[in-house]
């Protein structure tokens, strides 16, 4: 189906940035939705140099409230919505011996509740509507459960189900769902870290906007990260555990 007007919550930096960038041209509106209202400018600045047209909100994905209303407002100023995507996400440091429920909570809240409440509201959208995309930015990290990052890896697992489930409820009324397993992506999330496979944020917002026009299932940004979690997946629990991993 053709995309006139895209929904991408976590558009101020990172790869939500970059796929506002990678989707945008003339003829197309973008809603531009994160907490921080001077780099939503920045990158609806550059949707507008190649054409496209920038809607900008600010909100908070953990505030369930705030979410409703943003949803009302960006639409009706959007003119509708034809695909949503849920680029929000958190991943602090978390040492080796830590095990912190602060930080743990505030990581569900974002990852998964903040996703939760977004894409509940663009479903029942597109299924009244009887067609349209959701789309939600996993991770290589909820495909086993590593012992680096515990709730970022949960989160991104719990993601990957509910993405799955929402699929096998509307795949039947022509909204295709879409989830995305980067592996590691030059982000400020990434950081300083060198890791093997990084893609640029720039090469991840293309393949992303690829995949969602058209409507792919599951996508690993770097293929070769398609056979190394296939094989992570296969090794037995009792090895998995001694791997530094």
């Amino acid at each position: 189906m053709e995309l006139h007007k895209i929904l991408i919550i976590g558009a101020s930096s990172g790869i939500g940035a970059a796929l506002a960038v990678a989707m945008a041209r003339p003829g197309r509106t973008l809603g531009l939705v994160a907490r921080r209202r001077s780099e939503l400018d920045g990158v609806a600045a550059q949707v507008g140099e190649k054409g496209g047209k920038a809607v900008v909100h600010t909100c908070d994905a953990s505030d369930d409230a705030a979410v409703a209303a943003c949803w009302q407002a960006i639409v009706a100023e959007m003119g509708g919505c034809d695909a949503l995507v849920y680029s929000s996400g958190v991943m602090p440091e978390v040492g080796p011996r830590e095990f912190d429920i602060a930080k743990d909570r505030h990581i569900i809240e974002v990852n998964v509740i903040g996703a939760m409440a977004w894409l509940n509201l663009g479903a029942a959208h597109m299924a009244g509507q009887g067609k349209g995309v959701l789309c939600g930015i996993g991770s290589v990290a909820g495909d086993r459960g590593r012992r680096q990052a515990p709730a970022y890896g949960a989160s991104k697992a719990a993601l990957h189900t509910y993405l799955e489930s929402l699929r096998n409820r509307l795949s039947v009324l022509g909204v295709d769902v879409v989830t995305i397993k980067p592996g590691p992506v030059q982000t400020p999330m990434l950081g300083a870290r060198k890791l093997p496979l990084t893609v640029s944020a720039e090469v991840a917002g293309r393949r992303i906007a690829q995949a969602i026009e058209r409507g792919e299932h599951t996508v690993y940004v770097h293929p070769g990260y398609r056979l190394i979690m296939g094989m992570i997946r296969c090794i037995p629990s009792l090895l998995f555990r001694r791997l530094a991993i």
